[in-house]
């Protein structure tokens, strides 16, 4: 099959990361994938070749997440000629909907349509700051999330509010398919702690708790409240924040030189640096935002051989303790604290939670069972 993956997310950001997973994983399995992804540029469309997996950047006069009008013209105007197998949105946004809606159409192209997270009303646009923002933003939103959902044949998603969601919008249930990410196993890999503490020349004999990339405001001030908790009773412990990080969360902590900023990494410098940690730090409030989305860092501390904490949102409990690869907390700084403290005091159940998460990776998320997962979804829609 030739396969299309239109994303709203600018190429190494986000959403990216999960159509591009897929995308090298069909590829292994003989099909042809392109990724159409945001641009930097303003002019112009950029080529790239990842593995096997053909990128194509768009143009952006500004960064708005998927709403630039000439980007949208430009994906259009690239598709027109163009003929797919099928094509696969991830988030229905703009630049994504319109240029596959058009495309879809005129070559009568199967469309599929992907659903990991939620930016609508009760979601992520309730975590903007501007309330004015908010207010404008909400109806759009939820607008460009909920008003195409049946026009696709078939639907995947990344945790069960979503599919609840999806269904409730009239998707039939024989159409959706739960489709998680795929772990990184060809970077992450299980680390001797103590030797990797030493090349990236961090303290061997002290607590480093982990979180990978951005986060949103009331996550970090709960991550720095839990930190604060935490530190009273473990005056040594650092908080890792890996990669991008969009907070100024050393800046709420009552000890500034405790939180570590790594900024940009590459891949090799991230797994690393989460094989440095202790445990995933996975501080997320209880709210529609986090409860609408599954944290594809979840799957880089697992493939680490690290544990997890994590609060009780969403699908996650159910997920940690199912596979027991962590422990869960209520989303206070308190319990945060106390759980966290409970397991840095348990160095064999570290351990063990650790290796479990690994073998669920390898054995449950691998590219290879996913994609082959997601080829059978694909093809049971052509016969239909």
């Amino acid at each position: 099959m030739k396969i299309l993956y239109i994303v709203s997310n600018r190429m190494g950001r986000g959403t990216y990361w999960r159509a591009l997973g897929y995308a090298q994983a069909l590829t292994k399995r003989a099909h042809s994938a392109t990724v159409l992804a945001v641009g930097t540029q303003k002019w112009g469309i950029q080529t790239h070749h990842i593995d096997n997996v053909t990128v194509i950047e768009t143009p952006d006069l500004i960064p708005t997440s998927g709403y630039d009008l000439w980007d949208t013209v430009n994906r259009i105007h690239w598709s027109r000629n163009k003929q797919f197998d099928l094509i696969h949105l991830f988030e229905n946004r703009p630049v994504t909907i319109f240029p596959g809606l058009f495309n879809s159409r005129k070559h009568q192209t199967p469309l599929f349509m992907d659903w990991c997270d939620w930016f609508g009303k009760g979601g992520s646009v309730e975590e903007r700051s501007s309330l004015l923002l908010r207010t404008i933003l909400r109806p759009v939103e939820t607008y460009f999330e909920e008003t195409f959902r049946t026009r696709a044949v078939g639907t995947t998603v990344i945790n069960t509010v979503l599919q609840r969601k999806a269904e409730g919008l009239g998707v039939h249930t024989d159409d959706i398919l739960y489709m998680p990410n795929i772990a990184n196993l060809d970077h992450m890999r299980v680390q001797d702690k103590a030797n990797v503490r030493t090349k990236l020349t961090l303290s061997e004999n002290v607590p480093i708790l982990g979180y990978t990339g951005a986060i949103f405001e009331k996550d970090a001030r709960l991550m720095a409240q839990a930190f604060d908790e935490l530190i009273k009773q473990r005056p040594d412990a650092k908080l890792l924040l890996i990669g991008y990080n969009n907070q100024p969360i050393e800046e709420w902590v009552t000890d500034k030189t405790a939180v570590i900023r790594t900024g940009f990494v590459s891949s090799e410098a991230l797994a690393d640096y989460v094989s440095a940690c202790d445990m995933g730090w996975l501080t997320l409030v209880n709210n529609g935002a986090n409860r609408g989305r599954f944290p594809m860092k979840t799957f880089d501390f697992m493939a680490a051989g690290r544990p997890l904490l994590v609060t009780d949102v969403g699908d996650l409990r159910q997920f940690v303790e199912g596979h027991q690869i962590g422990v869960v907390a209520k989303d206070s700084p308190k319990a945060i604290a106390e759980t966290t403290l409970d397991l840095l005091d348990h160095t064999a159940l570290q351990t063990k939670l650790g290796d479990n998460g690994r073998d669920v990776v390898t054995s449950q998320f691998n590219e290879s069972i996913l994609a082959e997962k997601l080829e059978a979804f694909y093809l049971s829609k052509f016969s239909t």
